[in-house]
C-alpha cells in the first residue's frame, strides 16, 4: 500500500496524462473504484485520501481546507507530476479551487463537480448539523441525517433498500476516529470563500451540477460559471449532490469528453 511521507495514502493506475481525483468529505480513495476502472484506459489516474480520511493519518487539531491543497502539491511533487488534470467533487472541488488559484501552471484542465465558491450560512448550518450528529458517536444518526441531502429525491424513491443497506454497512464500518476526522474536515470548510478569487482561474474548466442538488445547487454553480473564463456548465438531471455516484456512467462520459477534447 503506497504512502507519501508515511501520512497520505494514494493509489495510481493507468496510462496517459495524469488525472487526479479529489474526494468528497465522506469519501475515500476506494470510493472511486468504478470510475478509475473506466478512466484508467486513457489516463494515469491518481486517487488519495486527505488527512483525516480513509487510510491517511488523522490530525489532532482543526485546520483550514487550504492545507489539503498543500498536501496535493506535495503529493504531485513526490510523484514527479509537473502538470495534471484535476477533478474534484464537493469538498475535493474546494481543495481544487484553492490549488489552481495558487498553482495555475500545474493544471491542464479542471473539473469542479457539485461545488460552490463560497460556503454560505445555509450550507454552513447544514454542515454543523452533520458535525453535531457525528459528535454523538452514533454513525447511523449521521448517515440518516446526511443521506437525504446527499442523494436526490429521485434516487431515494427508487433505491430505498439499497440506501438502507448502505447506511447499515457504513455504520458498522465507522469508528470513533472516522467520526472525529469527519468533524475536523467539515469544520475546515465552514468559512470557505473564493467567490472573488474564482475569476482568476484561466484553464479550461468544466462545472458539473445536478438539478436535485440541495447542498450545492445548480443556481450557485451557474453563478460560478459566469465568473470563470473558459468555463462550461453541464446539468445532470434527476440526480443530486452525489451525481458522480448516482449517474456514474454519464458523469464519467462528461468528464472524459471534456478532458479529451
Amino acid at each position: 500500500m503506497p504512502y507519501f511521507d508515511s501520512q497520505i495514502y494514494y493509489e495510481r493506475v493507468g496510462n496517459g496524462e495524469p488525472l487526479i481525483l479529489l474526494n468528497g468529505i465522506m469519501m475515500s480513495a476506494g470510493s472511486w473504484a468504478y470510475h478509475v476502472d473506466k478512466l484508467k484506459e486513457h489516463f494515469d489516474v491518481i486517487t488519495f485520501d486527505f488527512k483525516d480520511q480513509g487510510r491517511s493519518s488523522r490530525m489532532t487539531k482543526d485546520y483550514d481546507v487550504l492545507e489539503r491543497s498543500i498536501d496535493l502539491l506535495n503529493l504531485m511533487d513526490h510523484l514527479k507530476i509537473k502538470k495534471a488534470h484535476i477533478v474534484g467533487v464537493s469538498y475535493g472541488a474546494h481543495v481544487a479551487e484553492h490549488f489552481i488559484i495558487s498553482h495555475p501552471r500545474r493544471v491542464y484542465k479542471l473539473v469542479l463537480s457539485n461545488a460552490v465558491d463560497k460556503v454560505d450560512n445555509y450550507l454552513r448550518e447544514l454542515g454543523r448539523s452533520w458535525e453535531m450528529a457525528a459528535a454523538t458517536g452514533n454513525p447511523e444518526l449521521l448517515f440518516k441525517i446526511s443521506f437525504p441531502a446527499i442523494y436526490s429525491r429521485t434516487f431515494y424513491n427508487s433505491n430505498e433498500s439499497w440506501i438502507n443497506e448502505r447506511i447499515t454497512n457504513a455504520s458498522k464500518a465507522t469508528d470513533k476516529k472516522w467520526l472525529e476526522g469527519f468533524i475536523r474536515l467539515s469544520r475546515s470548510g465552514n468559512y470557505f470563500d473564493l467567490s472573488e478569487e474564482i475569476k482568476k482561474i484561466t484553464v479550461p474548466t468544466l462545472l458539473i451540477c445536478a438539478d436535485e442538488d440541495i447542498v450545492t445547487p445548480k443556481s450557485e454553480m451557474k453563478k460560478m460559471a459566469e465568473k470563470i473564463p473558459h468555463s462550461s456548465l453541464v446539468v445532470l438531471h434527476k440526480t443530486g449532490h452525489a451525481a458522480f455516484y448516482e449517474k456514474a456512467n454519464l458523469w464519467i462520459k462528461k468528464v472524459e469528453s471534456f478532458l479529451s477534447y
